[in-house]
């Protein structure tokens, strides 16, 4: 049976007027999910629950929360339904949940778009800090005056004079990249908590001819290089069988 419609009053909020992040927690044991939505609230974000993928998914799409907690194993729907759905309307912030320690689940979480995992039994406390990390993280594009401006952390991408600067208290940094590196870099910047395959970078960001996946790792290796020796350090990040993220250019 679908369950009913919730109305817009049992969203929980915190004693601010000020507008304050929805967290959509999808969780089938009612219990967890209870303990979870009264430490998010108590640290100041809404929350709303989903018992069911199906209902995450409805509840997604109505409310546009601004980041799900999302339990693995959901009936109707499972946490990897959900997920995959999610990504294919946008870049929701995703955290997973799941009482399974295997590096296959987290690879399957990451290729798919999980921005962090997180096994139970956890530390709800954790469980909140990881949420507004991921949040800080989630921050929308920039733009300057018509200027598409991407700012992801330090790093600020003028897609119209092509130019990538790292920004810090004593000044911005201009980097010296190639076209080829400049496309990669903005490319994983417009979507930074997605994991994309090497294919997917070979078809949207190298110039044609060239068809070796390997390629694409060698231009990532010489485009981390300078950005280690401009001072920012695993960027992009690799994701072991699957590809690269951006990572953290904070």
């Amino acid at each position: 049976m679908p369950h009913p419609p919730i109305p817009a009053s049992r969203v929980a909020t915190s004693q601010s007027s000020a507008p304050r992040a929805l967290v959509l927690v999808a969780e089938d044991e009612p219990e967890i999910a209870e303990i979870l939505s009264a430490y998010l609230d108590r640290n100041g974000l809404r929350s709303i629950h989903a018992a069911d993928g199906r209902q995450a998914l409805d509840l997604h799409l109505s409310l546009k929360p601004d980041l799900v907690l999302l339990d693995v194993g959901m009936p109707r729907l499972d946490g990897w339904q959900v997920l995959s759905e999610i990504r294919h309307r946008g870049e929701t912030p995703v955290i997973m949940l799941t009482a399974m320690d295997q590096d296959m689940d987290k690879l399957t979480g990451l290729r798919i778009g999980a921005d962090d995992y997180i096994v139970k039994p956890f530390n709800p406390a954790e469980v909140v800090a990881r949420v507004n990390a991921v949040l800080r993280r989630s921050r929308p594009a920039g733009r300057d005056h018509g200027r598409e401006v991407i700012r992801v952390g330090r790093l600020h991408a003028d897609m119209e004079s092509h130019e990538i600067r790292l920004c810090s208290p004593d000044g911005d940094q201009p980097l010296a990249l190639t076209l080829t590196e400049f496309r990669l870099l903005t490319h994983l910047m417009h979507a930074p908590r997605r994991v994309f395959s090497r294919g997917e970078l070979l078809v949207a960001c190298l110039p044609e001819g060239e068809t070796l996946e390997r390629t694409v790792d060698s231009h990532v290796s010489k485009l981390r290089k300078k950005l280690e020796a401009a001072g920012l350090e695993a960027v992009p990040a690799s994701v072991r069988g699957v590809g690269y993220r951006l990572g953290d250019p904070s």
